[in-house]
């Protein structure tokens, strides 16, 4: 990236040096792992190897040596949801368009030698939940130092593709003032005796073997010549070519000169890079004409002027950086190319240490995503223009069952049907639960209440939905835009509760359905329950929309949302754990095959390091969502100690608990309602002065 440089992006460049007080231990992509069992996302060199000794944690690997057989993280850091189909419902507001700008962000999630694979012991992390607005998200980071290549990891895929948005990796040749080296370029794009291009059959091979959706490639190593820069437009055709299915995004750096020439539009220096990939970033530099020739010069070449995105650095101001905002997304007008947004985890960075508490950090998340009021229906008229005032969001709710807990892939605990069954922090975005996109639209004539997640209490996960304030007048919290089919048999479920200190609530669900045979939606108000003065547990309501929405030729369920009353007044704190929509229940999943250690390590406090791993269940009646693990107690309870969505997960400190000479880890498939298979368990002990597999 060019001419916008912060010494804080520059961390990402400057590598190893920066980032050598971290602690962390990588693998080498080999069968057996190295001492330290940690799995990280991986990442790689072209081909040759920088000079010297790398620095602390960092393991320089070769892609042409990558073997999906010889890679012993890959079953920790390989995808295994699909990419979800999405539809447009009609906008929230008049500013939002459906059909043209996009949204792009090129997110660092963590170190490029130090991203854990499977989540970690912390809430302190980006957990990106505005999905409904993206369209591309790029896992963004290499360095020098570290490595070029970095293939994005399986939570953050999982999340995406859970939502319908597809994730990207990085291949990024530095500057040379940042340690680029050309020879890694010419590395990359070295052809094979078949006059193909054998490092882009490996880019492709990474991508299909990790389950993520293609590339970002940013070449910004000066002193190329012409050989070079048609080598590289090669390379990139040939890429698109071969690697049917997935995306390669090109970035506005190199030219088909073969040097840099940072352009911060489409022209003729720039465009063959363009029209061999399937879109381009633009640099952070363009202007209003040179936007709108862009877009025009798009179309000339018989290709779209919203498959170019508009850089927005936003890593160094967030919400403050000056942006011209009518020059991509003019209100009056057309949108003239999509944008995208470099770093915009300044939500989650410009906290201060110490007080990157997970509701801080969701409340600063949603102001960046849905502009200040906090509601999309009303979005900002000052200079920053949030994604909702332009970009219709989109929905992945058009199949039942549905459910969410309202889990935002982080937390300070666990719970499960209430219970608090870990009292660790934690993330793992592959966790995350499908989320309100529309944060927070409010509809009511009294004072608004405050909405927001909440990580105190939950039903299931790490946390729920918190509505707090005074009800003047009934306040309806509109939750999901959907498309779910309706029969007689369809029910909404809903898990809510109120604090201790609450004034009474009268709890409706807000729906709307549409006829199969057309016609205007009918909204209707469904009571699901009522609180005392003073607070109540946690309760489960089963509604049932089927039998009140469906017309006699069926029907569509096309909202889903909550209206909540103040009957005597005062204050209201009223939790949402949980939602489901579904016609019968199902049966459980069926259980996985058998787990087993694969490799174990004792830690100096005594705990002990695992890495497991399982089969999917021989037979379910659905898809599993994600699997669960637990350590039994003596005592019969439970301990929970992580989950994932693939077949592998590593354990970073499996406590001994009153002494015992062996521990019980169980595994349980979990469905798309919640519901859990039968345990899958494994036995380890412990023994002196190692801890052997048994």
């Amino acid at each position: 990236m060019h001419e916008r440089i912060t010494p804080s992006r520059r961390t990402v460049l400057l590598g190893a040096a920066a980032l050598a007080a971290l602690p962390r231990r990588a693998l080498a992509a080999a069968p057996e792992p190295s001492p330290g069992l940690q799995p990280y996302a991986s990442y790689w060199y072209p081909d040759s190897l920088p000079d010297g000794t790398p620095g602390p944690g960092v393991v320089r690997r070769s892609l042409r040596a990558w073997t999906p057989e010889g890679d012993a993280d890959l079953p920790f850091n390989r995808s295994t949801v699909p990419l979800a189909a999405r539809f447009t419902p009609p906008p929230v507001n008049a500013t939002a368009r459906a059909g043209q700008a996009r949204v792009s962000a090129l997110v660092s999630f963590a170190p490029t030698s130090g991203n854990p694979a499977q989540g970690s012991d912390t809430a302190d992390f980006y957990a990106l939940s505005h999905w409904a607005y993206l369209d591309e998200l790029v896992f963004w980071g290499g360095s020098s130092g570290e490595g070029l290549i970095l293939a994005p990891n399986a939570p953050v895929v999982d999340a995406a593709h859970r939502n319908g948005v597809p994730v990207l990796g990085t291949v990024f040749l530095p500057p040379v003032a940042y340690g680029g080296q050309l020879r890694w370029t010419r590395d990359l794009v070295r052809r094979g005796p078949d006059g193909g291009f054998p490092l882009a059959d490996q880019l492709i091979r990474v991508a299909r073997a990790y389950g993520f959706d293609g590339w970002f490639l940013n070449a910004e190593t000066g002193g190329g010549d012409a050989r070079l820069g048609a080598d590289t437009r090669d390379f990139v055709g040939y890429l698109r070519a071969r690697g049917k299915g997935l995306r390669v995004t090109w970035y506005d750096a190199m030219a088909i000169s073969g040097d840099v020439s940072w352009q911060n539009r489409l022209d003729e220096h720039n465009s063959p890079f363009f029209e061999a990939s399937d879109s381009m970033f633009l640099n952070f530099g363009w202007d209003r004409d040179g936007l709108a020739g862009s877009g025009r010069l798009a179309e000339e070449l018989k290709r779209g002027r919203y498959e170019l995105w508009a850089g927005v650095d936003v890593e160094a101001h967030g919400w403050d950086t000056r942006v011209d905002w009518d020059a991509v997304v003019p209100a009056g007008g057309p949108h003239v190319t999509s944008y995208g947004f470099y770093r915009p985890e300044w939500t989650w960075r410009s906290l201060p240490a110490g007080g990157r508490a997970p509701a801080d950090f969701h409340a600063r998340d949603d102001r960046f995503w849905s502009g200040r009021a906090l509601d999309p229906a009303a979005p900002d008229s000052g200079p920053w223009r949030p994604p909702a005032a332009s970009v219709a969001d989109r929905s992945t709710l058009t199949s039942l069952p549905f459910a969410t807990s309202f889990n935002t892939g982080h937390g300070l605990g666990w719970y499960e049907g209430g219970v608090r069954l870990s009292d660790g922090a934690w993330n793992h975005l592959g966790l995350q639960d499908r989320l309100p996109g529309r944060r927070w639209h409010v509809r009511t004539a009294g004072p608004r209440p405050a909405v927001g997640f909440d990580f105190a209490d939950a039903w299931r996960g790490g946390g729920s939905l918190l509505v707090t304030g005074g009800l003047g007048a009934p306040a309806t919290v509109e939750l999901f835009p959907a498309r779910l089919p309706l029969s007689p048999a369809t029910v909404v479920e809903i898990t809510h509760r109120t604090d201790d200190g609450s004034a009474a609530v009268r709890v409706e669900l807000a729906v709307e359905a549409g006829g199969a045979r057309g016609g205007p939606p009918r909204r209707l108000h469904l009571p699901a329950g009522a609180f005392r003065t003073g607070g109540g547990g946690w309760t489960t309501v089963t509604v049932p929309v089927g039998r009140a929405l469906r017309g006699p030729a069926g029907g569509t369920l096309l909202a889903l949302g909550v209206r909540l009353g103040a009957p005597d007044g005062g204050t209201v704190r009223w939790r949402l754990g949980g939602l489901a929509v579904r016609d019968a229940a199902p049966p459980p999943p069926g259980a996985p095959g058998a787990p087993a250690v694969t490799a174990s390590q004792p830690n100096a406090d005594g705990t002990v390091a695992l890495r497991l791993a399982w089969t999917a269940p021989a037979r379910s009646p659905g898809p599993v969502r994600h699997y669960a693990l637990h350590q039994v107690l003596p005592d019969g309870g439970r301990r929970f100690l992580g989950g994932t969505c693939g077949h592998a997960y590593y354990v970073a400190a499996l406590r001994r608990t009153a002494g015992e000479a062996a521990t019980r880890v169980e595994v349980r498939a979990v469905d798309e309602l919640y519901a859990s298979s039968e345990p899958a368990s494994v036995t380890f002990r412990r023994q002196s002065p190692v801890d052997p597999l048994r």
